[in-house]
């Protein structure tokens, strides 16, 4: 465990709370000329996921920070003109385009690895690169099929084959064309001065610390590294060059890292009302979303009916700089339908109605319909609210 030198600062919690917010893009006015691209280059990374009940996730992130810009405008932002390309970091991410050096230490890992429970001849490899060489980009159906005829994750060796390539570096997913990976070789979708792995592992792992310091703007040692998932001991061999500098935040009991240019101005501006993708990086994970909020919140998507506390995709409402509530969101026809709806007191209630009446106007609903409020007696006053 790495021992932070003395404290370059110290940070009442509402401080580090307000760094944070501002540092994901949901304190001050939103750079609408950058737009999507400026959110993705900012955050490093957004998460990817295949649940889609207003939208799906990574639309939800740009959603959330500037507001109702179009989904095809999310889209093309992401995918077209070689901005971004897909790979894992968080999860299965979309990266900006420039951080592909920066991953080398994971394609040098990943080549290193045994084949897991995947066994592929090396014909079966070489014929799925000739096919992207020969065709163009494709997706695994293209490519042979995804599948064979057992369960979900009885692979095909087409799809064996190209995923191992795009861990590799051999193959980059470019887009998502409806939900399906659609892959090219990399030496065909990255530019020419990006696609290299020169980069030694500590040079790597500096960077995407300090990435993940600008992003958070100021996080503690599980916080950071589990951005781009990096163990604890890489970020231990490398935050002391990264360029953050280490801070005290009351209440957390831990040592922490800040981004020197989180400290130098005071958080001020406007903060957003909205309902966050449980996969947005301001929220994703749940110690520290506990210790900069104090609120507890778990996906439970996953979670058998009978056990879920609040629902499916339940939905926390920030506003204020604050999480005030969740909702767990349906769409029935031109109807966004609250399925439940979790308050935190009187005072949620406006801005629980404004996040949900935003919300469905831009996904293209013109009703919002409340089921269930966890608080009855708040009930009357939110479908008041909501008009």
């Amino acid at each position: 465990m790495t021992t932070a030198p003395r404290p370059a600062a110290e940070l009442s919690a509402d401080e580090a709370r307000r760094i944070a917010l501002r540092a994901q893009g949901f304190l001050g006015a939103p750079d609408r000329r950058a737009g999507v691209r400026g959110v993705l280059r900012h955050l490093g990374q957004v998460q990817l996921d295949t649940i889609s009940v207003l939208a799906r996730s990574h639309e939800l992130i740009a959603y959330a920070r500037l507001g109702a810009v179009g989904r095809r405008t999310v889209e093309e932002a992401y995918w077209t003109d070689g901005h971004a390309f897909e790979y894992w970091s968080h999860a299965a991410c979309i990266l900006p385009i420039e951080e592909w050096p920066h991953f080398a230490f994971r394609r040098r890992a990943y080549r290193d690895r045994p084949h897991w429970n995947h066994e592929l001849s090396d014909d079966a490899y070489q014929a799925v690169i000739s096919q992207l060489k020969t065709e163009g980009p494709q997706t695994a159906t293209e490519l042979g099929g995804a599948k064979n005829k057992g369960e979900w994750w009885d692979w095909s060796d087409s799809k064996i084959a190209v995923e191992r390539a795009l861990m590799f570096g051999e193959v980059v997913v470019t887009e998502r064309r409806g939900w399906k990976r659609v892959y090219d070789l990399a030496e065909r979708a990255v530019p020419d001065a990006l696609l290299h792995d020169d980069l030694d592992d500590k040079e790597c792992l500096r960077r995407l610390v300090r990435q993940a310091g600008e992003a958070l703007g100021v996080g503690t040692r599980a916080d950071l590294a589990d951005y781009h998932r990096i163990k604890g001991e890489a970020f231990d061999a490398v935050v002391a060059d990264s360029g953050l500098v280490p801070v005290t935040v009351a209440g957390w009991g831990k040592p922490a890292w800040a981004d020197p240019a989180a400290l130098a101005t005071e958080p001020r501006g406007r903060h957003r009302t909205t309902l966050l993708s449980p996969f947005d990086s301001l929220i994703w994970e749940r110690p520290r979303t506990e210790r900069v909020f104090g609120f507890t919140h778990r996906l439970e998507a996953y979670v058998p009916k009978q056990k879920r506390v609040y629902g499916y995709f339940a939905m926390p409402v920030l506003a204020g700089g604050r999480l005030v509530g969740r909702v767990d969101p349906a769409r029935d026809g031109r109807t966004l339908v609250a399925r439940q709806v979790t308050l935190d007191g009187p005072k949620a209630v406006p801005a629980v109605a404004q996040a949900l009446r935003e919300a469905a106007e831009w996904v293209g609903c013109d009703a919002v319909a409340v089921e269930r409020v966890d608080a009855p007696e708040l009930a009357p006053a939110l479908v008041k609210a909501l008009g």
